[in-house]
Order: structure tokens, then C-alpha cells, then sequence
């Protein structure tokens, strides 16, 4: 993929604030002699999620004596920027690259070129497409979570017919697609039923969230069920809805099962959220990492780290966690 001036410099700034950690004595050692380099590649740096993933990647490095190079897009979707972050670790002779993509392709010719130097490529919590394009994928389960929204939303809506909005995330994204499409098979539902009333690209991201259900509001205020992607999405779509005089009267749910979403499905912000595993993916990378380069043993296919649905109001035929489980057990 041809790069252009801005995806250089991007790259550039990207590395001059990338988080490090390196271990001096009892390290990890690389083939030569120093300790091994593990690459990380968010898709942003501030999303609290892609935080608790950095940090469970450096301290587990530390504790492999491993050193680990942490960079991110500048924005959800950044694939630019990612393509180039990927070209500069494998300069530095990094033995593995665990990467979240932002863009499921458009990221592929940039991976192929780093196996092909040796690199071990791992996702983590985004599949790319092809699957087969990185050696293993570390992973939620992104369809089930969806799924699982789903149906707790729909069994919490009973006999009523849903009136849906759909909080999407970043177009051409895989956990994108992915929790949208178990989304509406929980609720029973396809792209295009009358049942949705809108749909909006977030990104993510809280402001964009708050922005987008402010506008579908205008259109369409008869709204009874809202998707989120994910918990920023979810406080967002929740600013929106109190500032209408709506909140408690529509049913949210979300997908992350952070410490803060945790906390806001106790206080009633929303029902549900479907707790993920990052701190395991970022775990399992990094051991993956350092087994590669210690012993070339390469890790294959897709790890499944789990999902669980959070929430205080359990309904039949849902296995859930309440928030005092989900307290004790937030992106563990």
C-alpha cells in the first residue's frame, strides 16, 4: 500500500509517544541478546477500552521481561495511520505485532509485508478480513455479544414491538458489522425491517454518539430500544435522551463491560452491558509473542476470551451477572 507524506509523519508522532516498558535484568531475550520487542497497535489511544488493553500489554511484558512498543491511530478508523505505525515497528525489530485494525482489509498489505519479514501478527479483539490474513486472533466473540444485547433487549421489550435505534460504530469495521448483525438476530430482526427507525455511525466515540441521537431524535422521537456499540456510544446516546426528557423511558444496552459501564448499568443509566475480556487478550498476545520468538512456535486460529451479559434486572432465560460480580471482574 503506497504511503503518502502525512501517514509518515503520522507515524512518526505516533512512535515519539508510543508507551514503552523495557525489563534489564531476567529479561526475555531476542536472537540478538536483547529482550524481545513486542509491538502493539491500538486503533486510538483514549478510548478507555484500548487503555485497559495498553496496560495489561505492558505490565504483562514487564513480567516476561519482554519490551513492549505501544502505538495507536489518531482516530477510530485510522487506517493510514495504522499501516504506517506497522512499517516503523517492524524496523525496529519488534518479533511480533499485536494489532487491533481499524479497517479489517484495508490493513492487509501492510501485515503481509510484516509476516513476511518474520513477524509474528496477531489481532486482538478485531478479526481482520480474511481471518487467515494474521497468524491468530485473540478475541471476543463479537456476533455472540451482539447477540446477547439483543435478546435481553427484546425480552425486556416483551409483547411490545421494538422501535429501534442503532448506535453503529465505524463503517467497514469487523466488530462493527459483527455486533450489529448479532444485534438484529437477537432482536429477531434484518437490515432494512421497519422496525429500525434510524441508524448513525459513532466511531465509539461518546461526543459523536450524543451528536448522532440528537439528530435521529429530531427525526423519529417514538424511539423504545436503542443499540450501542459500545459503552462511550452508550453515554452518548444517554446524554441525548435525558436532554429530551426520555431517559428510563427507552430501553439501552451496550457492549464493553468496563469498570465505568459497570457502574452506569448499577445507576440505571442503561440495562445491560455484555461484559468483554481485554486484559485476557492482551495476556495471551504477549505470551503468544514471546513463546514465537523463544521457542518459533506459532498460535493459530480464532481464541474466543469470552463475553457476559451484566446487568442488575435478570430475565428468564438469560444468563447474566449482576454489578457486583461485574465490579469485581471488569475487563479482567
Amino acid at each position: 500500500m503506497r504511503r503518502t507524506v502525512p501517514a509518515i509523519l503520522l507515524a512518526s508522532a505516533l512512535l515519539c509517544t508510543a508507551a514503552c516498558t523495557q525489563t534489564k535484568s531476567g529479561s526475555a531475550s531476542s536472537d540478538s541478546g536483547g529482550p524481545i520487542k513486542i509491538g502493539l497497535v491500538t486503533k486510538t489511544d483514549t478510548n478507555p477500552y484500548f487503555v485497559k488493553l495498553r496496560e495489561s500489554a505492558k505490565a504483562h511484558a514487564t513480567e516476561q521481561g519482554a519490551e513492549l512498543i505501544a502505538v495507536a491511530g489518531k482516530f477510530d478508523g485510522d487506517n493510514e495511520g495504522q499501516v504506517a505505525a506497522i512499517e516503523n515497528l517492524v524496523q525496529q525489530g519488534v518479533k511480533g505485532i499485536l494489532i487491533t485494525p481499524s479497517n479489517s482489509t484495508g490493513i492487509l498489505g501492510a501485515l503481509k509485508q510484516a509476516k513476511e519479514k518474520g513477524v509474528l501478527v496477531i489481532a486482538l479483539d478485531t478479526e481482520t478480513d480474511p481471518k487467515d490474513a494474521v497468524d491468530a486472533t485473540y478475541a471476543t466473540n463479537n456476533v455472540t455479544a451482539g447477540e446477547l444485547q439483543g435478546k435481553y433487549i427484546k425480552a425486556t421489550l416483551g409483547t411490545t414491538p421494538p422501535k429501534l435505534l442503532l448506535m453503529d460504530g465505524t463503517p467497514g469495521g469487523t466488530v462493527d458489522e459483527q455486533r450489529h448483525r448479532g444485534f438484529l438476530q437477537g432482536m429477531g430482526l434484518k437490515d432494512g425491517d421497519p422496525a429500525i427507525l434510524g441508524a448513525a455511525p459513532t466511531n465509539g466515540d461518546q461526543n459523536k454518539a450524543q451528536a448522532a441521537m440528537e439528530n435521529l431524535l429530531q427525526r423519529n422521537s417514538s424511539v423504545n430500544a436503542v443499540y450501542t456499540l459500545n459503552e462511550p456510544a452508550a453515554r452518548g446516546a444517554v446524554a441525548a435522551l435525558t436532554a429530551k426528557g426520555m431517559a428510563g423511558k427507552v430501553a439501552v444496552g451496550s457492549i464493553d463491560g468496563g469498570c465505568q459501564g459497570v457502574a452506569d448499568v448499577k445507576a440505571g443509566k442503561y440495562l445491560a452491558t455484555v461484559m468483554q475480556f481485554p486484559k485476557k487478550m492482551a495476556e495471551q498476545g504477549v505470551d503468544a509473542v514471546v513463546a514465537f520468538a523463544k521457542e518459533g512456535k506459532k498460535p493459530s486460529g480464532f481464541q474466543d476470551t469470552g463475553a457476559q451479559l451484566i446487568t442488575d434486572k435478570p430475565l428468564p432465560g438469560l444468563e447474566s451477572k449482576d454489578t457486583a460480580w461485574g465490579a469485581q471482574n471488569c475487563w479482567g
